[in-house]
């Protein structure tokens, strides 16, 4: 099977890169539709408006509703179609984000991802998840190519809350662990082939950043400032998990995050602080070295991502709910079969378990 790694056109990181944002998107196109919510476009309207007048460019600035939805994504392209906007750049959030990369797939147009946020790993991606216009999951928008430029401006990604970025850790953790799961299984990633060795790296690279710098970003960030140990953990948790997850693939630790989603309790968390108990799971299921498994719970308790289900929420772990989130997942199509070996829903059960009793020595 051939390898493919894919990666955005572009990507631009830096301390209050939104003051130039004009000269990076100018080569794209001259009459940029972005998109935001409220909260957004009154954190950065005024720096990139300011930037775009400078460059004598008009930006029209249109409101996201709050849902990517079919009816969302059909109204934003209609609006690029009358105003002749010739690329879409989408502020915020997940499904801002999204909502621009699916415009500017049926627009046929370049596409600018701007997070306000380093919680996922998903900006870089090639794919647009799609709801209903109640909030509902409704589909998976694969997209032919990603998207041509993604900008993180540290000054604005900073001053969030510093739990937003470490659930952005908590995703990139386990980047470099489903790597390795398919690289041993020879299981086709989400880029279309196995894993090249630049990808491969790209993900190991993500998980000794984390360590490396992961507290330090985080007391950073709770103090609303910007170092060098947080420019490095908004690159591991964006790039190097983006490609990382990409092109080297899902495995267990995503699989497990999406078993949670079934329990109530568990409503409360962020994506990424549910995929790090996921990811311990997936290294128990493995038979990890203990030292593996006890470096990860020591990073996991410094930065405050969960290692015990009470953490989770699951104040009382019984036998019927562990078994729901287990087959979920185990449920077919589920990344939790790229890995090496067989799963089944009683190894997850007994995975969670141990887990939760690692996690609490």
């Amino acid at each position: 099977m051939e390898k493919v790694i894919i990666a955005p056109g572009k990507y631009v990181q830096g301390y209050d890169v939104l003051s130039n944002i004009s000269r990076y998107v100018k080569p794209l196109g001259q009459k940029p539709l972005a998109i935001a919510d409220n909260f957004v476009a009154g954190l950065v309207g005024g720096t990139v408006r300011e930037s775009f007048l400078q460059d004598n460019m008009e930006l029209i600035l249109e409101q996201f509703n709050g849902e990517c939805s079919r009816p969302e994504i059909e109204r934003i392209q209609a609006i690029c179609q009358s105003a002749g906007a010739d690329v879409i750049i989408g502020f915020g959030g997940g499904k801002t984000l999204d909502t621009a990369k699916a415009v500017g797939y049926y627009a046929k147009i370049p596409v600018v991802i701007v997070p306000t946020i380093a919680s996922s790993d998903a900006p870089t991606s090639a794919l647009s998840v799609i709801y209903t216009p109640e909030g509902e999951f409704s589909e998976y928008l694969l997209l032919p190519k990603n998207p041509d430029m993604v900008m993180m401006d540290t000054k604005v990604i900073s001053q969030a809350p510093a739990r937003l970025l470490v659930s952005g850790m908590g995703d990139a953790l386990s980047t470099y662990f489903e790597a390795r799961a398919n690289r041993a299984s020879g299981h086709t990633t989400m880029a279309g082939g196995q894993s090249t060795q630049a990808a491969f790296v790209l993900a190991e690279l993500c998980y000794k950043t984390l360590l490396a710098d992961g507290l330090k970003a985080r007391l950073a960030v709770e103090s609303d400032v910007c170092t060098k140990a947080v420019e490095n953990i908004v690159e591991a948790n964006t790039y190097l998990s983006g490609i990382g997850f990409e092109s080297s693939g899902l495995a267990a630790a995503h699989a497990i995050h999406n078993g949670f989603t079934h329990l109530s309790e568990c409503h409360h968390l962020f994506h990424g602080e549910k995929v790090a108990f996921g990811t311990l799971t997936q290294l128990v299921l493995e038979n990890a070295p203990l030292k593996e498994i006890n470096t990860l719970i020591d990073f996991c308790q410094s930065v405050g991502l969960p290692t015990t289900l009470a953490e989770m929420g699951i104040k009382e772990a019984t036998p019927e709910k562990l078994r729901i989130v287990a087959e979920g997942a185990c449920a077919e199509g589920e990344t939790i079969h790229n890995m090496p070996f067989p799963v089944t829903a009683d190894a997850v059960v007994a995975a969670l378990i141990t887990a939760d009793k690692l996690g609490a020595r």
